[in-house]
């Protein structure tokens, strides 16, 4: 008796803890005692996330969720993950919360990352994303349920041959003109088929016509030949332009050379400062031309050689050479 009471008594202890183990799994308690660290992510909704669910990476289990709580300063849900020190969550992973099957099985799903991303620490914060809603979706589409439910009513009652009888109605009544005018299409099709594999008509000519080929192809030749002269010609004009860039030719040197611009600057100088004193009246030339009294005598002179002249013209040969003489001696 004693032996069958301590044998009861030993199941009972083992199915406890049996028992007390897949109660654990299931809500997760295990991985409490798992060392771990701790990822924080925050999300617009927590879509029926619980506590003891699921964090997944690839589909395999890295850890739990291990508080869900309100996150008044960012105004959103703040989810702590507790996941296994080899899980290989990194700085730029990505956090969504996603379903396993229409019950409402939801889970943490974690991506990778890239390769080159160093490891994320405890209690850090990771990005988010968020994923559909499962009871927003099954809304929708009880909507479009009622929908499609509320256009069946509508035809309810209503027979085939009441929607497509007129239509029938039509066709039957206009039976000759809609078979006329099809036999007229047809013709019409042929007739053109016809010309164009006889070469007439406009669109039989284009295809057919070998001139039309040849002056369209000796068209193309001549773009093409106009093509390369205007690239020839781009090249040589580059080429030009990098020869002046450069410093060569007479173009260049005049471009280039900084005697020269110099030598340019300093003959625009002195011409200016000739100029000015042009206009000051300073120097011979500056007197010539604005001096009025010199002015007003070369006007003098000009006018008594003008008279000298015409009492020249009525004097003869020998007369104007005495005059000549006595004037010179």
């Amino acid at each position: 008796m004693r032996n069958t009471l301590e044998t009861r008594l030993g199941l009972f202890v083992a199915l406890a803890v049996l028992a007390a183990a897949i109660i654990l799994e299931m809500v997760g308690g295990i991985e409490l005692f798992r060392p771990g660290y701790h990822v924080h992510a925050l999300f617009t909704s927590a879509q029926e996330l619980k506590e003891g669910d699921r964090v997944k990476m690839a589909g395999v289990e890295i850890g739990r969720v291990e508080r869900i709580r309100l996150d008044e300063t960012n105004n959103k849900v703040r989810v702590t993950m507790k996941v296994r020190k080899d899980a290989g969550v990194k700085t730029d992973s990505v956090a969504a919360i996603k379903f396993t099957g229409l019950l409402g099985q939801n889970f943490v799903a974690v991506d990778f990352g890239k390769p080159s991303s160093d490891y994320i620490k405890d209690d850090q914060l990771i990005s988010s994303v968020e994923q559909p809603d499962l009871s927003a979706m099954m809304q929708k589409l009880q909507n479009v349920a009622v929908g499609v439910e509320n256009l069946t009513k509508s035809f309810t009652g209503v027979k085939i041959d009441k929607l497509v009888g007129p239509l029938i109605d039509i066709v039957e009544a206009n039976k000759a003109p809609i078979t006329a005018t099809i036999s007229n299409l047809q013709s019409i099709s042929y007739e053109l088929s016809t010309q164009i594999a006889q070469g007439k008509g406009t669109v039989g000519k284009l295809v057919k016509d070998e001139t039309l080929y040849n002056s369209a192809l000796a068209t193309v030749t001549n773009l093409q030949s106009t093509s390369v002269e205007i690239k020839q010609a781009i090249a040589d004009a580059r080429k030009i332009v990098d020869q002046v860039n450069s410093g060569q030719g007479t173009v260049g040197k005049l471009v280039k050379d900084e005697t020269l611009y110099r030598e340019a600057t300093a003959s625009m100088t002195n011409l200016k400062e000739i100029l000015q004193k042009v206009n000051q009246g300073q120097g011979t030339v500056g007197k010539l031309v604005n001096d009025q009294e010199f002015y007003k005598n070369a006007k003098m002179s000009l006018q008594k050689l003008d008279k000298a002249t015409e009492g020249l013209e009525d004097q003869g040969p020998l007369s104007v050479m005495g005059i000549l003489v006595n004037n010179l001696f």
